[in-house]
């Protein structure tokens, strides 16, 4: 009884010492706000940062809140401070660290965030008790604009990244719960143009979500919604990783290509992006939709062609290339186009209408394939005449081959003037 009683008593004071020890290192986590505060009274800013820090990410800190605005408010008179050196010295000149002010400038904002994160959570009874949001309202409610210059200065220095981070920031501001329910949050006259450097910014970084989500802010601002929506369709170019990315890439541009139907650019945006997709019945739907759109858009016919054309479907191709020409007479690759399909067609025709036993054609077949290549060297001999010098199309040695084998002696040694080794 006497030992059991011993070992009794050993295990409580063995308890006892461990909870004090706990106790004692939860007690020192909390006492450095404290350290803290006396060392931001003397006004070593750096120094109560660092001893700080600690309390910041120790499971140990009873009250994280405290900490994160203690750690809030040595940024925000950090930051004070100099901006009043630096006021001071536009009349007696004075040095101080610009870069240092922008950064506590940005890092003051970011911890009092996390200062009503932690402000947010329940207590052991469950219960929300905000102690800091009312001097985080008043504090920061007109911030807003030292945000922009803290971007400013980071953009001027090439730093994207602090750019991007400080004008995030003053974008964001009004959403955050901090300022959620305040009605009267002040808009700044430059908002959306900032909205839009991140978007960009973002953009430059390959974040196109993030480019996709400012793009859209900065377009609730007509004067921005030309801009931003340059930036949003490139985001969402950018950023297709999946099927339904690219559909809705798709239907953007299309939207933008229907209320402006004269810009080339999304024409040529829906031109390469059908230039990149193997399924040609969507292709050719398209292409429908862009005659209906715009009947006297000479492109549609000319892809339509070259479509057609690459799968040898030389009918279609001839009466797409045909309806690009009625556009533009004058269009020379156009031109050369039709000539080399109709040359073509002429060599398919000749195969299909010769007699497989004689290997010859009849008359009327004959017939029929030289009304095709003399239809053929018409085109190719407006494309000469259109482009002498061969600048735009290569149509001497097409236009040589229907010559020798409509035999015209006197066409072929004016050709061969000009090229000697088609003799060969």
């Amino acid at each position: 009884m006497f030992n059991q009683s011993i070992t009794t008593n050993m295990k409580k004071t063995m308890m006892m010492a461990l909870m004090a020890v706990a106790a004692t290192t939860a007690f020192a986590q909390d006492v450095l706000v404290k350290d803290a505060k006396k060392l931001l009274g003397k006004g070593d800013f750096d120094g109560a940062a660092k001893v700080l820090a600690p309390a910041l990410t120790s499971s140990e800190t009873l009250d994280k809140a405290a900490a994160w605005n203690m750690m809030s408010d040595i940024k925000y008179q950090q930051y004070s401070k100099i901006n009043e050196v630096a006021i001071k010295s536009a009349i007696t000149p004075e040095p101080y660290d610009t870069a240092a002010m922008w950064n506590s400038a940005i890092e003051a904002w970011e911890y009092a965030q996390k200062c009503d994160e932690f402000d947010q959570l329940p207590d052991a009874k469950g219960k929300v008790k905000l102690n800091y949001r009312s001097n985080l309202q008043n504090r920061y409610k007109l911030f807003g604009s030292t945000l922009v210059q803290a971007g400013q200065y980071e953009y001027t220095k090439k730093n994207n990244k602090g750019a991007l981070k400080a004008w995030k920031q003053y974008v964001d501001m009004k959403d955050t719960p901090i300022f959620a329910e305040v009605k009267d949050f002040p808009q700044d006259k430059f908002f959306s143009d900032i909205a839009y450097y991140v978007a960009y910014l973002s953009y430059l970084e390959k974040d196109f979500d993030q480019a996709e989500k400012y793009a859209n802010i900065a377009a609730q601002d007509p004067e921005k919604v030309e801009e931003a929506s340059e930036i949003l369709l490139f985001a969402k170019k950018d950023n297709c990783k999946t099927q339904a990315d690219s559909l809705a890439y798709l239907a953007y541009v299309k939207d933008l290509h229907k209320n402006k139907p004269e810009s080339e650019r999304y024409f040529n945006l829906l031109v390469d992006y059908y230039n990149h997709v193997s399924d040609k019945a969507a292709k050719s739907a398209w292409l429908d939709e862009e005659t209906a759109l715009n009947p006297n858009n000479k492109m549609v016919y000319a892809i339509k062609g070259e479509m057609m054309m690459n799968d040898e479907n030389w009918d279609e191709a001839v009466a797409a290339f045909k309806k690009a020409a009625e556009i533009d007479p004058a269009w020379t690759p156009c031109i050369f186009n039709i000539g080399v399909c109709l040359n073509s067609k002429a060599i398919v025709l000749n195969d299909q209408l010769m007699d497989k036993k004689t290997m010859g054609l009849s008359k009327e077949n004959a017939d029929k394939v030289m009304a095709v290549l003399r239809e053929a060297q018409t085109y190719l001999e407006k494309t000469r005449e259109l482009d002498p010098n061969q600048e735009q199309t290569r149509w001497l040695y097409p236009l040589y081959r229907i010559y020798y084998t409509t035999k015209d002696k006197a066409k072929m040694a004016e050709l061969e003037a000009i090229d000697p080794s088609l003799k060969n």
